[in-house]
């Protein structure tokens, strides 16, 4: 039996929280996150596994970047929202508790106040949080960092892409194996 905070297949969903174009030239690295981001969605495609996009005032902010949206299946749940956490979106909780999702893994913008403020109200609801470090980011180093150390403190899990899909596989023998090695080399 696998540890508790090892990534199940069958009770995880991945939240792309607000990784949206008007962050596009103030972002550090954005474009690798969105390469990583990119990486995560296909191994979520090829395991057939959910994924959420949340967009921070879509009207304001643009929607989520034109090379995720390009990648999503049709049968992604977007949802609009204005309060930072996402929680703070019935729909999206109520999305997640329907799914039967207990474990949800993170990855966007900006770690150290949308992301942070969902991943806390992930776990104040029961959820068991894991954080895609390489997926993520803020528009200043110091704020990604320090979004990360408290999210760390406070009892969210970090990850990687790669970490994540070989969970999320659990053997070397599963039927998309070497399609997921195929992303991350």
């Amino acid at each position: 039996m696998p540890h508790p905070k090892i990534l199940d297949k069958d009770k995880t969903a991945l939240v792309i929280i607000d990784f949206q174009e008007a962050f596009r030239n103030v972002v550090p690295k954005f474009d690798c996150v969105s390469k990583n981001i990119s990486n995560i969605v296909r191994g979520f495609r090829i395991l057939n596994l959910p994924i959420v996009v949340t967009e921070q005032y879509p009207h304001g902010l643009g929607k989520t970047a034109r090379e995720i949206l390009d990648i999503l299946p049709e049968n992604t749940k977007t949802i609009e929202k204005t309060a930072f956490s996402s929680c703070g979106q019935v729909e999206f909780l109520e999305y997640l508790t329907g799914a039967n999702i207990k474990q949800v893994l993170l990855c966007g913008l900006e770690a150290h106040i949308c992301v942070n403020q969902t991943a806390h109200d992930l776990l104040n609801n029961g959820f068991d949080v894991h954080i895609l470090v390489d997926s993520l980011s803020s528009r200043t180093k110091e704020n990604k960092q320090i979004g990360l150390s408290k999210m760390s403190m406070n009892g969210v899990v970090s990850s990687s892409v790669e970490m994540a899909l070989f969970e999320l596989l659990g053997d070397s023998k599963h039927e998309h194996f070497k399609a997921i090695q195929a992303l991350v080399k």
